[in-house]
């Protein structure tokens, strides 16, 4: 089973870059919306508001004043977990949510262009 998830965008070709930025591979653009390769069963679609409105009933919620939903990227260890968030920060995201360093999980994240909440986890197995 894969994961579609589709985020409506104000500048696509801004937001495709934000996410090229860190690190992410896109695959094919249509009209209207972009695909980020996340992994090989997940994929964020990005949609310009009018797109994203001709799929959906609902007004489309502002992400810079509301959080609908955190999206959260599992990484491997806490170096992935700064590696990401600094990339983000440095093209233009804001930092947020709250920073958890505990000896079960390293966490940080950051809003991209549009406001959308992401985190960065990485997990880490308790000993024994």
């Amino acid at each position: 089973m894969q994961l579609f998830v589709n985020l409506p965008v104000k500048d696509l070709d801004r937001s495709t870059q934000f996410f090229t930025e860190l690190g992410f591979t896109l695959f094919g653009m249509a009209e209207g919306m972009a695909s980020v390769i996340i992994s090989e069963q997940t994929q964020v679609m990005l949609l310009t508001e009018p797109t994203f409105a001709s799929y959906v009933t609902k007004e489309i919620a502002d992400a810079t004043k509301t959080t609908g939903a955190v999206l959260v990227l599992g990484m491997e260890n806490p170096a992935q977990v700064d590696e990401l968030v600094d990339k983000a920060l440095a093209a233009g995201a804001a930092p947020a949510g709250v920073q958890h360093k505990d000896e079960y999980r390293y966490q940080r994240g950051f809003a991209d262009l549009d406001g959308h909440h992401w985190e960065a986890l990485c997990l880490v197995q308790p000993a024994g």
